[in-house]
């Protein structure tokens, strides 16, 4: 019995420990297997992880290339900014640290969380911005509170200054953090979230010159994410520079000139097509568009009736009103309806079937040539000229002219305006054209639309006698060094093909408008510069109750075009004043500043002490010519239209 209870036993400590050794092999295998897995299979994976739980990329933003006007005064450069930015995956507890995050900064604790919810699916350890354009006093807060805001960092990025304040802010633009759809959109691959970029005008058109490469630096840091050291650097690429065709204090000037009225001035090289000046009436203040503008602001600009963010030189869209008598007459010249000697009788008004077309001189203008047609912006004398045209022939003369479409200039969102014709009409209203209708498209009213780039287009053809520059904003882009690296040239649209002849009658009929008795542009005068140029008024309702006093919404516009000098033309200004009922005194003032400012700026600077003059000579007024002699009945200066 004691042996075989031996053996059972001995068999028994046999099969344990064979059991055990099962066991333990089993374990030896998974560890060996497990061993193998990251090892082998998950190297590059840990290796990775390894590296981004020591290693930190710190983001460098490049600074924007400068805005400068044609002479390279600075009107945007940039300032330093700092933004608030955490590391994803360097938090354990989210909602805690945007908690945290909003008591300590006053934040928005929404927003803050929209923020983050938009930076996912970016690159590992790379920031996402939850904040931009932070104080310095929240950047206090976040230093002194650094170990209880784990991941957080601030960067340092450059915004915009507009050196000049709200000066051409339509023309200039703003910038803006990048929209979810501009992410996803076609050009802007290499932009991320919290990024700014150009919202519109030439910070828009521009961006891709404007906008420089971004660097970075790779930081080593401990557990605390304090840096040890950098492991590599790559510096930002400052962007380009633009030199606009703008000058600077004739903007000034212009803007100056306009006060608290509302329109819009275009001034243009007649030889070039370069833009000199681009005004829109009233401005805002670009800088706040960059950071979180406040709701107060926001609405204020949104209520104004006068409408401050609509780009009115590049989206306005006027009737052009008696301006458009210089297309009205150059149709009937090369048409063979009118020569200088043709004259109407205006009795101050025009009969059509049972219509009454009336002149805005109430007793009339008497006989009329084209050249006192001109001057005293007779309507009778165009009734009669556009009936005998018809439309399809006035719009044909404002084709040549390029009206009608954009005229490229290199903006988004330029209107085009409308230059009406029969075929246009009966598409548009399935109605057929009435000869009435011709005689309001004749005096610039109707259906008729322009943009003020378009009138300074087409005064700046005639004083050329013929070519349509297509009008340009840029004159060259720079590297950050100064260095050119593009030149833009003047473009011709094309030729009109009307002869010197037709255009010196119209011309010296824009001559008297501005220099003789009876001109409705005496106001643009200049004493020692023969200015040429046409009054207009457009009306913004067909009928007035003209016994009370018209509300603002309701009254006519006011319009002039000019160019100068008469005798070699060099600058030409349209002027737009919403609301301002007559040209003549309303845009007429506006246009004779602009152009002051222009030859003054040409002058050269005066030396400090001149000495005696000698044999008489009495300075620069001496050799200028004699001022136009005005009209002592004050219809120089006539403000009907």
């Amino acid at each position: 019995m004691t042996e075989q209870r031996f053996v059972r036993e001995i068999t028994e400590s046999k099969r344990r420990i064979l059991i055990l050794s099962f066991v333990v092999a089993g374990i030896f295998f998974l560890l060996l297997l497990r061993l193998w897995h990251l090892q082998i299979l998950s190297v590059d994976d840990y290796r990775n992880m390894s590296e981004n739980n020591r290693l930190r990329f710190v983001p460098v933003a490049a600074s924007r290339g400068a805005i400068l006007d044609r002479n390279g005064t600075v009107l945007v450069s940039n300032q330093p900014s700092f933004s608030l930015a955490v590391v994803p995956q360097e938090v354990t507890n989210r909602d805690e640290l945007l908690d945290r995050l909003a008591k300590l900064l006053g934040l928005d604790r929404a927003e803050v969380n929209e923020r983050w919810e938009k930076g996912k699916g970016r690159a590992r350890y790379y920031p996402i911005i939850l904040a931009s354009n932070i104080s310095r006093d929240q950047v206090e807060i976040v230093e002194e509170n650094h170990l209880r805001l784990q991941g957080v960092e601030i960067e340092m990025k450059p915004v915009r200054e507009y050196v000049s304040g709200v000066l051409a802010a339509h023309l200039l633009g703003y910038i803006g953090e990048i929209s979810e759809e501009e992410l996803s959109a076609k050009g802007f691959e290499n932009f991320n979230p919290g990024d700014y970029l150009g919202k519109n005008g030439i910070e828009r058109s521009w961006e891709m010159e404007l906008h420089g490469t971004d660097g970075g630096r790779q930081l080593e840091v401990d557990a605390r994410g304090r840096v040890l050291r950098t492991i590599s650097e790559s510096y930002p690429t400052v962007g380009n520079s633009v030199v606009l065709t703008i000058d600077a204090n004739l903007q000034k000037e212009a803007e100056k000139a306009f006060g608290d009225q509302a329109g819009a001035v275009v001034a243009m090289d007649v030889n070039t097509g370069e833009v000199l000046a681009f005004v829109s009436k009233p401005g805002f203040d670009p800088a706040l568009f960059s950071g979180k503008m406040p709701a107060d602001t926001w609405k204020e600009y949104l209520e104004d009736k006068r409408h401050p963010l609509e780009n009115k030189a590049l989206t306005g869209q006027y009737p052009p009103g008696s301006t458009f008598k210089i297309i009205t007459a150059l149709a009937g010249l090369e048409d063979g309806k009118i020569d200088e000697k043709t004259t109407v009788n205006c009795g101050g008004s025009y009969k059509l079937g049972n219509s009454i077309f009336n002149c805005w001189k109430r007793h009339g203008h008497g006989v009329t040539n084209l050249k006192k047609a001109l001057r005293e912006s007779c309507d009778v004398y165009f009734y009669q000229l556009g009936e005998r045209l018809g439309v399809d022939r006035i719009a044909a003369m404002a084709k040549r002219f390029m009206l009608g479409a954009p005229m490229g200039i290199g903006l988004a969102h330029e209107k085009g305006g409308m230059i009406p014709t029969a075929e246009w009409k009966l598409k548009r209203f399935a109605q057929r054209w009435f000869h009435g209708e011709t005689l309001s498209v004749a005096i610039g009213q109707g259906y008729v639309l322009m943009t003020p780039i378009q009138l300074a287009s087409m005064i700046a053809t005639v004083a050329n006698e013929g070519t349509v520059y297509r009008p340009f904003l840029v004159k060259r882009i720079i590297d950050a060094d100064g260095k050119p690296l593009k030149e833009f040239k003047p473009e011709s649209m094309g030729t009109t093909g009307i002869s010197a002849d037709k255009f010196r009658l119209v011309k010296q009929g824009l001559f008297a408008v501005v220099n003789e008795p009876g001109g409705t542009g005496g106001a643009a005068r200049l004493y020692d510069v023969h200015v040429a140029g046409k009054t207009g008024s457009s009306q913004v309702v067909k009928l007035r109750d003209s016994k009370q006093a018209t509300p603002y919404q309701y009254r006519d516009h006011a319009l002039f075009v000019a160019f100068a000098p008469y005798e070699k033309p060099e600058i030409a200004v349209a002027v737009v004043v919403e609301h301002g009922e007559h040209g003549g005194s309303a845009a007429g003032p506006i246009a004779g500043r602009i152009l002051r400012a222009w030859f003054d700026g040409k002058k050269p600077a005066k030396k400090e002490s001149a000495g005696l003059k000698k044999n008489g000579d009495e300075g620069d007024a001496a050799e200028s010519p004699a001022p136009p002699v005005r009209d002592q009945s004050g219809n120089g200066d006539n403000s009907d239209d």
